[in-house]
């Protein structure tokens, strides 16, 4: 397995996103090394935000100042292939139940328990995946556009982005991400957005990640996640958006079939896929009144 590391010379100067990079090595043959944000207190009740597709932690930039000042301590990894993170070259060196592996070794290293999760997408797929292995350190989940397939689920326009993104010569993450919002993006955050990948040798997890999210590990079936869900009873909130046709009525099933998402405050705000450009602050505001009961505690 060929390791790429992206020189941190392009990460110098990003708007907003003034945190101290951290690392954990998750790897076992191969040395990889795993980049996540940690701001707040350290002791405080932890608040993990997972970014979706073609995204890395930088997406959170204006939402972790915001949970960290309500008193949580807020924690957002790169996925492997991502962000800070190393990135193997090969798109074939990555699978549902690596990013998984590196996910959780991420998880136990730094020891987290009660932990609130925020997930995004189609990798709220890999999310749930991690909070099946460990549930006991999970005490609430929070799904913004989450996209959790029955089985049997396979949309054409999900084969054909799967295609695109395997093999078009033309992968440009900022645009996807402009893709994604309703607000437009400064060239600055285009720019924060492109710096993970200064050649496309870089993408071949971003390229690979809805092939990966499309195929689970046999351990993980649809219908093994949806009978998982039917018995979660700890709080289980969504949080959509209004302007993302590609999620939309997806909070629905989610809502009827999670028992601990009964009563709960779910709520659709305004913007488009990625809610953490386009209502940043409503987004954060939902994490903290969930998290109220930690807080207090």
């Amino acid at each position: 397995m060929r390791i790429l590391r992206t020189d941190e010379s392009r990460f110098r100067a990003l708007p907003d996103f003034p945190y101290t990079p951290r690392y954990v090595e998750v790897g076992t043959d191969t040395p990889l090394r795993l980049h996540y944000v940690d701001h707040g207190t350290t002791n405080a009740a932890p608040v993990v935000m997972l970014h979706g597709e073609h995204g890395w932690s930088y997406l959170y930039r204006h939402m972790i100042p915001l949970v960290a000042d309500a008193g949580l301590r807020v924690l957002a990894p790169d996925l492997i292939g991502f962000g800070k993170s190393d990135k193997p070259e090969d798109q074939q060196d990555y699978s549902f139940e690596r990013h998984l592996d590196w996910l959780e070794r991420w998880l136990l290293a730094l020891d987290l328990s009660n932990v609130t999760l925020v997930c995004q997408n189609r990798t709220s797929l890999l999310a749930l995946a991690l909070v099946m292995r460990q549930p006991d350190r999970f005490s609430r989940i929070i799904a913004a556009n989450a996209v959790v397939p029955r089985e049997g689920d396979n949309p054409p326009a999900t084969s054909i982005w799967r295609m695109f993104a395997r093999y078009s010569p033309w992968f440009p993450v900022p645009q996807l991400i402009q893709l994604g919002t309703t607000r437009p993006l400064t060239r600055e955050e285009r720019n924060a957005y492109d710096a993970p990948f200064p050649s496309d040798r870089y993408k071949a997890g971003a390229r690979s990640f809805a092939g990966t999210l499309g195929q689970p590990h046999k351990e993980l079936n649809r219908q093994r996640l949806w009978r998982f869900l039917e018995g979660w009873q700890k709080p289980f909130i969504t949080c959509f958006s209004d302007s993302d046709p590609g999620t939309r009525g997806g909070h629905r099933p989610l809502q009827r079939k999670v028992p601990g998402a009964l009563g709960q405050p779910h709520i659709t705000l305004s913007g488009g896929h990625f809610l953490q450009e386009d209502a940043a602050e409503s987004f954060a505001r939902v994490i903290i009144n969930a998290c109220r009961p930690s807080l207090a505690a």
